[in-house]
């Protein structure tokens, strides 16, 4: 017997969940580490934990079956173990059900996580917190880059399809296509400013559904206006979807969602004191673009990306107006960050890492807070196995305080006791 089937042989006596994942995750035999992550999945339907689709959930609020609440969905960059246990824990007790977990294009590359690895971690924290029944993993800004497609169009678009395979794959059963950052402004209609936009996401969605797993609809989400830009227009909206549907033609299964920009950036802008500056979102645009995008469209409405760092009195707004689904990742991350339970020798040798291998980045206007609230994300990619590392002292109550948060969040978006409404249109 070699040495691989010693120590697998070992594994299969003697592993609990938590080894199991810290083996998923940091195996360096190719071999052990799938068979790590084969076990978290036979492990995960022995419990009834499932990857599904929120398709039907937002195609019977699109028709006005269901409404008075937001979807959350998680971008969880570092710790995601640990972070995705509380996540459960709080859905767990406030009977939460409707709750996505994504991961972005960018996030796959600075926090070294790929979607499989990243679907494991997720199902071995439903396993450890004992969660059973449906779950949803989101791909989430597969984003075309700019300069990459301007350089090489068909090389871009064939890494957004090997992307979307390898997702899926990893059964995440919902993905959000983001081509905004194609948008034209320079041309001189709305109409042929979305051209691309909307022809590579419906070329995108053709991609998701020559894939999909039989019998399933995924659920596909496009974006018309990229965050952090100036504010998206109820034209520009209609432009995107009437553009998108011509390409798709009347009987193809189209997008289930639409995001757009009403005022957030990606992770707030940080101050030179390092404090946030306040985010002046439009709440009346994201109504008028969520109204839109349901009465007119089918759609389940509009989703709001940049929302983590939002003061907390502004979350009970959005399913007053009936917004679909909102994306939170930064806000989860500075927790972590300003935790007082993280060492503060910790703290500085992750400040050191970016101090070198961030340097580039560190442009001459900013102070040193403001460099590092920029760049600390990549941390979690260049110091993984650290954070992971951390020991239970550590990991324990800032899980803890991660987890007030969720609880807060799921019950000012409304989606507390959503487990009849999830099992009715999902199963």
């Amino acid at each position: 017997m070699n040495s691989s089937a010693v120590i697998a042989h070992s594994l299969e006596g003697h592993c609990g969940i938590d080894e199991w994942v810290y083996q998923a995750v940091f195996q360096t035999d190719p071999s052990l580490k799938q068979l790590a992550r084969r076990k978290i999945r036979e492990m995960a339907k022995t419990q009834g934990i499932v990857s599904k689709s929120i398709g039907p959930l937002y195609k019977a609020r699109g028709e006005g079956n269901c409404q008075g609440f937001t979807v959350p969905a998680f971008n969880i960059r570092g710790l995601t173990y640990d972070v995705a246990r509380a996540v459960f824990r709080a859905a767990k007790s406030a009977q939460a059900r409707a709750f996505i977990f994504e991961i972005a294009r960018s996030e796959i590359s600075y926090t070294d996580q790929s979607p499989d690895e990243y679907a494991v971690c997720v199902l071995a924290a439903a396993i450890k917190e004992d969660f059973g029944g449906t779950i949803f993993l989101q791909g989430d800004h597969f984003q075309f880059r700019l300069s990459a497609y301007q350089k090489d169009p068909e090389g871009e678009i064939q890494a957004i399809r090997n992307l979307i395979k390898e997702a899926i794959e990893a059964e995440f059963y919902n993905v959000d296509i983001d081509a905004s950052t194609l948008v034209d402004l320079s041309k001189p209609t709305i109409r042929e400013q979305q051209e691309l936009n909307a022809t590579l996401t419906a070329e995108m969605t053709r991609c998701v559904r020559s894939l999909e797993p039989e019998g399933m609809s995924l659920s596909v989400g496009g974006e018309i206006g990229e965050v952090g830009g100036r504010n998206s227009t109820v034209e520009e909206l209609r432009a995107f979807l009437d553009l998108y549907r011509e390409k798709m033609g009347d009987s193809a299964r189209g997008l289930s969602k639409v995001s757009v920009q009403t005022g957030t950036t990606h992770g707030g802008v940080p101050l030179p004191d390092g404090r946030i500056a306040k985010v002046m979102l439009d709440f009346d645009v994201l109504a008028r673009l969520s109204s839109v995008a349901r009465d007119h469209y089918g759609l389940s409405g509009a989703v709001q990306h940049g929302a983590s760092t939002l003061p907390e009195e502004a979350f009970d707004r959005f399913p007053k107006i009936e917004t679909a689904e909102i994306h939170l990742a930064t806000g989860f991350q500075n927790m972590i960050y300003e935790s007082p339970h993280l060492p503060l020798d910790f703290l500085e040798r992750v400040y050191g890492v970016l101090r070198e291998r961030c340097k580039e980045e560190w442009k001459e206007e900013q102070t040193e807070e403001q460099f590092f609230y920029k760049t600390r994300k990549k941390a979690f990619g260049f110091l993984k196995k650290d954070f992971w590392d951390l020991p239970e002292s550590v990991r324990e109550p800032i899980g803890k305080e991660l987890e007030e948060k969720f609880r807060f969040l799921f019950e000012k978006l409304q989606v507390t006791e959503t487990e009849e409404l999830v099992n009715e249109w999902i199963g």
